[in-house]
């Protein structure tokens, strides 16, 4: 599999976004390394899948240092490609990746304070193989660590030249505000929130995160778009082999019940009348919401990326067709 050899022609083919206020645009598609990036995964595979992507015009590549598994060697795969094969793209390229979840063993492996995220930071630029990552996320909230400290931390790697930019993942939008209220006054550029949304869980709708991220001109990017899979069609006759529910370790088998692959039936149904797959119409649903700059999109094969990088093609929702989804998923009377 090759690149193409024009980079307009890449570039021409996903649209982008601007990242809130800032000067960071983004693919509306972007792929995500948390899942079939590890060591016990495929890397012929993770190659080709890098490979359709970028040739898709998909050039945001987001990953953490417990990505997986084992913890770091998604950073390890994504590096022996880069540099083998993308190396020479690198400005052409935007690179995230984060601390804060478990990795090492020690007070310091995790969480949110100064030793420990620039210690991660370190650890992932060298298993990555840059010398620079362009988005660098506290990727959780620490509640024994004074915000500002893990913010001075931020600031930091950006001032040493570790990152171009800063964002934070998965805070409540109270801490978010604080959070880039702090950052603003250091004067370091943090740029981006990055959190669970899709058609099931609308809690950042629900709780203003989204109109908070909007006033204050702070990109979103959205993660687990399609449910963990659970917004496709793929167990509706069972569950594959293959699947993430099969691990029944991030989604549980216990979560597929009859009611909800009803629903998926439903949402299908929707999404062909509207020339899309149902994990199409799912991503096109979030690229519709206020402040949503990109979705954050896993897949296990090229064909997976190839129909994601789709979506964006048709983002345009009815009055009608929000109503009838509504309806599926929250009930007649919350629609």
């Amino acid at each position: 599999m090759e690149f193409y050899n024009a980079a307009s022609d890449r570039y021409d083919l996903m649209p982008t976004r601007r990242c809130g206020k800032s000067g960071v645009i983004l693919p509306q598609v972007s792929l995500g390394l948390w899942h079939n990036f590890g060591s016990v995964d495929s890397f012929a595979n993770a190659r080709n899948m890098l490979f359709r992507a970028f040739d898709l015009g998909i050039f945001h590549f987001d990953l953490a240092n417990n990505y997986g598994p084992e913890p770091g060697s998604a950073e390890e795969t994504f590096g022996k490609i880069f540099r083998r094969d993308l190396k020479k793209y690198r400005d052409e390229l935007l690179l995230s990746t984060k601390a804060g979840y478990l990795m090492w063993k020690g007070p310091f492996g995790e969480w949110g304070s100064r030793k420990s995220l620039i210690a991660s930071c370190d650890q992932s630029l060298k298993r990555m193989g840059v010398d620079y990552v362009d988005i660098f996320y506290h990727h959780r909230p620490d509640p024994n660590t004074p915000l500002e400290e893990s913010m001075l931390a931020l600031d930091h790697i950006v001032r040493s030249g570790r990152a171009l930019y800063v964002g934070i993942s998965n805070y409540s939008t109270g801490d978010a505000a604080r959070a880039f209220a702090i950052l603003r006054e250091l004067k370091t550029p943090g740029v981006i929130y990055q959190g669970v949304f899709n058609m099931l869980r609308r809690h950042h709708e629900d709780n203003g995160l989204f109109d908070t991220l909007d006033k204050i001109g702070i990109g979103a990017i959205c993660f687990s778009p399609l449910a963990q899979g659970m917004l496709s069609t793929k167990y509706l006759n069972g569950v594959p082999g293959n699947s993430r529910a099969a691990r029944n370790h991030f989604l549980k088998q216990s979560a597929l019940t009859p009611e909800l692959l009803q629903m998926i039936v439903q949402l299908d149904g929707i999404a062909r009348e509207r020339g899309q797959s149902l994990p199409q119409m799912a991503l096109a649903w979030i690229l519709s919401r206020k402040g949503v700059t990109s979705v954050l999109c896993g897949a296990s094969s090229p064909e997976q990326i190839a129909e994601c990088a789709k979506a964006p093609e048709n983002t345009h929702f009815s009055e009608e067709e929000y109503r009838l989804i509504d309806g599926i998923i929250l009930g007649e009377k919350k629609a």
